[in-house]
């Protein structure tokens, strides 16, 4: 099987991300598996985007990139196989998706800026919240299952998919928005994307109407608001 190369980044130094992060204490559970390797930047103050481009750049061919946040516990031991099946069916994976896009969405979950939820025959995946693993969980609706829209918690893809066409994260989507832009430059590209079940818990149920968020808001529908959802 490939590689599955796992890239974060974290505010944390090197030490306190292995022993007190989510990811860094998961990484360490999952040590026993060979093809898993991590490239995480610690100390960070750059936006994810540019940390996941450089995984892309510099992935070696064949590998499969996963795009993760650290504050995710990763409780599936069977998770670099997880990774690899879902995408022998999608371009590229995650654990929570919406099967339609609609103007001016806000959110892969959500319609508009009041975040009223879509209905969940358009929604997709499992995603568990807490503090510490094994968190409640919460169910979007039936996984795997194409969609075109991605909740950037966990994003997986091929690494020459991503190469050959060109694909990667807009550097000016800091933390916010980075997701939705990544599934429309994806999609733009006809490549095919969906959710796949893997076990996770999230410490962080987002930042949703922050000023940060709003400022990204406006930027992505700058970019994308002429583009009319087929």
């Amino acid at each position: 099987m490939s590689q599955v190369i796992i890239s974060s980044a974290t505010r944390l130094p090197a030490e306190k991300f292995w022993q007190e992060s989510a990811l860094g204490q998961s990484l360490r559970r999952l040590s026993f598996d060979d093809r898993l390797r991590a490239s995480v930047a610690f100390e960070n103050t750059q936006g994810l985007p540019t940390i996941y481009n450089r995984l892309i750049q510099e992935a070696p061919a064949g590998s499969l990139l996963v795009f993760v946040h650290d504050d995710v516990w990763l409780e599936d031991f069977f998770f670099p196989q997880r990774i690899a099946e879902g995408l022998q069916v999608f371009d590229a994976i995650g654990v929570a998706g919406n099967r339609r896009r609609v103007r001016n969405q806000p959110a892969w979950c959500f319609v508009n800026d009041r975040f009223i939820w879509d209905e969940r025959s358009h929604l997709s995946g499992s995603v568990a919240h807490g503090a510490a693993p094994f968190g409640p969980v919460t169910c979007f609706g039936p996984a795997p299952a194409e969609c075109e829209l991605l909740d950037g918690v966990l994003l997986a893809a091929k690494r020459d998919v991503l190469v050959e066409n060109g694909v990667t994260f807009d550097e000016r989507f800091s933390f916010h928005f980075y997701d939705l832009d990544f599934c429309r430059s994806l999609r733009a590209k006809e490549l095919r994307l969906g959710t796949w079940p893997i076990a996770l818990t999230h410490q962080s149920g987002g930042s949703f109407g922050s000023p940060a968020w709003r400022a990204g808001r406006e930027a992505y529908l700058r970019k994308w608001e002429a583009i009319v959802p087929s």
